[in-house]
This record gives structure tokens, C-alpha cells and sequence, in this order.
């Protein structure tokens, strides 16, 4: 057996993932919050990037935005010129012309600017909503407690989850404060007595126990039923907990009503969960018959190159430091200029896929959800001549303000489903057609799945009592036997 060696040559394409592409990749996918922090970020690590403020941007002022005019017509609009999807070609160090460089990145198509300023934050609108623990904390300074109780009841308010119940045991306080089981559960009983009611429970059953001490007339018939038979009740099965009670179904159907009303978690209402605002990235305005886009650019930094360094770059600034300083500000000027023309390409990118969004679902504007059309991934990518996965990139945390309200720009896509002898309808629409049928049955007769199948056939919708069931778990709407009323 011989061995050679031997040399060959082949010629082969491949796609080389610089960095530059995957910054560009990465900005394409950020949410607008993400974004300014990315660029803040950047900004603070490359000395050469700095951002042009309001009063030194000349063109301010002739900002296009989508308002009537007083002939009544509407302004005309720009659309972006047209631009290629990344691919990551050459590595972004060619030499460029200083004095014809794009000093900053500029509103692509139109933009949303704020003339009158900048908007307060409503953050500093809002006012400090008291908590759970400071309510109760306030109740027991003004209660006749000892030191001792105080201190115990201190512990007792600390071990509250959000929904007001205790998460632990009498015994676990008892030795962290040294004191007596007994003791605990007197200081607990004493605090389930404060506002709100069925605070400090350790379980359901306790905590709508001590909201019926309050119930009045029927408190009896409401604690047996609570005690003996919070499943059945659950289930809303009303005449077996007559059976069972050997009491009227009508007085069974008052005690359920009150029960009804209790709260099952009294502690949710001061919980701290903040509300986030959520800043559209696409504004979509009605003119006359057509829908026209306006990018949001209010709150991203605009940057441009350093005056200080293009001068040191032109040879302007003389000296030895300035010379010995022109390698790095050469190799960060092209980090900022990437990351300027990813910004640009990112704002380019958005607002094509946000015009064939709204060129698909025109009729979702006019007319509402039940307008909506089957939409994929892969209509918009032939549509706008781009992949897939970067169309999945830009709808992705992104969100436009539209007459009908804010929606993710990836709600407009969905599945479909056959209508009979006409064109498909999107799943949302037949979730919404689901909605309305729940919304308009007899609450004493509630519709099952399968007579809602029978329903949505009268409008050639066919789809199984399954998928049904599934679009109502997914609009967290109960079955048939949990929506019943009896009274």
C-alpha cells in the first residue's frame, strides 16, 4: 500500500458572519428601549460618537409629520428609498471621503417629532401607592397591642406573600420571636380582624372564613358550604350541596352569591407591580382612503462623528500627538460609522415591513379584527424582497400605533382556516367570532364547544370541537358547566 500526498485546489462560496453584520443583526432584533441603551453604550466606550442636540440640528424644524393642511389634503409623503438587506460584504475599513461623510443618521421616510418639546415623564406624574405592608404596618401602630403582640405582628405581616396570605407556620414564628404557639395564634387572630378582609390566612378555605363572619343573615349556611363544600362549589354543582345540606336551592344560590363576591386573594389589590408604558416604533395615520407610515425617531439619540476628531483625521490639528493618535481614531471612526449605517438600515428595514403589514391588512384598518387576514413570515419576505428570519427579527418587540389601537407588529401574523366556499379567515378572526358567541349566550343555558362549532358552520367557518376548546383555554374563557349562573 502507497502513500501520497497531493494538492488541490476548489473554489468555494461561503457566508462569513463579520462582526459588523452581527452588530447589524443584533440592533435589527433590539426592542426600541434596548436600542437607546445600545447606543448610550456605545457612545460611552467610542469617544468619536456624540449626539447632535436639538438646537444644532437644522432640520428640525422641517420634520414631515402626517397632519391635514388647511386646504384639507393631506401632506405628501416620502417614502425611504429603497435599500438591500445586509449581507456582510467587505469588513467596513474602507478609506471614505471626510468632507462628504454623512455626518448623522436622518429620519428615514416620515418621522413622529414632538414640536412643542419634549414630553414630561410620567414617571414623576405618578404618585407613591401605599403596600400591603404599609397598610397593615399603619393598622397596628394604632392598635391596643403590647410590645410583645407588636413585635409578633410585625413578624406576622413580613411573612405575607403578595396575595395577602401567610407563608409561614405559627411554629417557624413562635421560635424565630421566642414565644408560645398560642401566643402567635392570638396576635394572628387579632390581625385577621384588619382591612382588608381575609388578610393573613394560611389557605382559601381560611380566608373566605373570615370573610363570612361578615355575611350577616346567612353566615351559617356560608361557612358550612365553605368548610364542607368548597369543590362541589368549584364545579358549580349547587344542587348536590342542597342534597347534601338538606337546605332550599334558594338559599344554597344566596350563600353561593355572597361566597361570589368574597375576595379569594385580598392582598392583589395593593400588590406592586408597575404598569410599563409602551412607546410605539411605528405610527400608522389614516389619509383620506389610504393608511400612510411614520417612523417613531422621538427619544433615539441621533449621533454623528466628533467635530474634534474629523479635524485631527484632515490633518487640520497638527502636532505629534495628533499624528500618533490617527491609528486609533481610525479604527473607532470605523466602529461608528458602522453602527451609524446599522441604524440607518435598521430604521430602513422597519418601516418596509411596517408598509407591507399594513398593505396586507388594509381591510383589519378599515374594518376591524374580523377583517384580519392570514398572514406568514413568508409573504412579507417576498413582498419586501428580504429572508425570513429577518422579517421574524423586525415584528419582534416591535410595536405600531394604529387607529385601532397599539398592537406588536408580529400580532398581524397568524394561521388560517378553510371557509367554505369563500376566501380563508385568520385564527384570530374565528377567536373573536368565538368571543362574540360566548359573549351573547344565556348565561343560565351556556353554549358547549360543540354547539359553538355548530354556530361558527353557519358562517362557513369548519373546524373541530377541539380547536374550539383550545381558542377558548387561549382567551382563558371557562367551559360550559364553570360559566353557568343560576341566579
Amino acid at each position: 500500500m502507497a502513500f501520497e500526498l497531493k494538492q488541490n485546489l476548489k473554489l468555494t462560496q461561503q457566508l462569513v458572519m463579520t462582526p459588523q453584520l452581527q452588530q447589524a443583526i443584533k440592533l435589527l432584533q433590539l426592542s426600541r428601549l434596548d436600542l437607546v441603551d445600545t447606543i448610550n453604550q456605545e457612545m460611552e466606550e467610542n469617544p468619536l460618537l456624540e449626539e447632535i442636540t436639538s438646537d444644532e440640528d437644522p432640520e428640525a424644524e422641517k420634520k414631515i409629520e402626517p397632519e391635514q393642511t388647511e386646504e384639507g389634503e393631506r401632506e405628501e409623503i416620502k417614502t425611504p428609498e429603497r435599500t438591500e438587506e445586509l449581507t456582510g460584504a467587505g469588513d467596513g475599513r474602507e478609506e471614505f471621503d471626510w468632507d462628504s461623510y454623512l455626518e448623522d443618521y436622518g429620519p428615514m421616510g416620515v418621522t413622529y417629532d414632538r414640536k412643542e418639546g419634549p414630553a414630561p415623564s410620567w414617571e414623576n406624574l405618578l404618585v407613591v401607592k401605599s403596600s400591603l405592608t404599609d397598610i397593615l404596618m399603619w393598622q397596628l401602630r394604632l392598635s391596643p397591642f403590647t410590645e410583645d403582640q407588636q413585635r409578633v405582628g410585625e413578624q406576622i405581616i413580613g411573612n405575607l406573600d403578595q396575595n395577602g396570605y401567610l407563608a409561614a407556620t405559627t411554629e417557624e414564628i413562635s421560635l424565630q420571636e421566642k414565644v408560645a404557639p398560642a401566643f402567635v395564634e392570638e396576635v394572628l387572630t387579632k390581625i385577621q380582624e384588619f382591612d382588608p378582609a381575609g388578610i393573613a390566612a394560611r389557605d382559601l378555605k381560611e380566608c373566605l372564613l373570615i370573610q363570612a363572619r361578615m355575611a350577616g343573615e346567612a353566615r351559617l349556611l356560608v361557612e358550612r358550604i365553605i368548610c364542607d363544600h368548597l369543590k362541589d362549589l368549584e364545579i358549580k354543582n349547587y344542587g348536590y350541596i342542597a342534597r347534601k345540606m338538606k337546605a332550599p336551592l334558594a338559599d344554597v344560590l344566596a350563600a353561593v352569591a355572597i361566597i361570589i363576591n368574597m375576595d379569594p386573594k385580598p392582598g392583589s389589590v395593593y400588590n406592586e407591580e408597575r404598569i410599563q408604558t409602551i412607546v410605539p416604533d411605528v405610527f400608522v395615520v389614516k389619509s383620506g382612503d389610504d393608511y400612510k407610515i411614520a417612523l417613531n425617531d422621538d427619544g433615539l439619540p441621533r449621533l454623528r462623528i466628533s467635530n474634534f476628531y474629523r479635524e485631527i483625521m484632515s490633518g487640520r490639528s497638527g502636532g505629534a500627538k495628533a499624528q500618533n493618535g490617527k491609528n486609533y481614531i481610525k479604527e473607532r471612526v470605523q466602529s461608528a460609522t458602522w453602527l451609524i449605517k446599522s441604524i440607518q438600515q435598521r430604521q430602513k428595514t422597519i418601516y418596509r415591513v411596517a408598509e407591507s403589514i399594513v398593505r396586507f391588512q388594509k381591510e383589519f384598518f378599515d374594518g376591524g379584527i374580523g377583517f384580519l387576514k392570514p398572514l406568514i413570515l413568508r409573504d412579507v419576505a417576498d413582498d419586501v424582497e428580504m429572508h425570513e428570519s429577518t422579517i421574524s427579527r423586525v415584528v419582534t418587540n416591535k410595536y405600531m400605533h394604529t387607529p385601532r389601537g397599539i398592537y406588536e407588529m408580529k400580532y398581524f401574523f397568524g394561521s388560517s382556516i378553510r371557509r367554505n366556499g369563500g376566501d380563508d379567515v385568520a385564527s384570530k378572526s374565528v377567536q373573536e367570532d368565538i368571543r362574540k358567541i360566548i359573549g351573547d349566550e344565556d348565561p343560565r343555558k351556556p353554549l358547549s364547544d360543540q354547539e359553538i362549532v355548530k354556530r361558527l358552520a353557519e358562517s362557513r367557518i369548519t373546524i373541530a370541537r377541539r380547536t374550539v376548546a383550545k381558542y377558548r383555554e387561549m382567551m382563558k374563557i371557562l367551559p360550559s358547566s364553570r360559566r353557568k349562573k343560576y341566579y
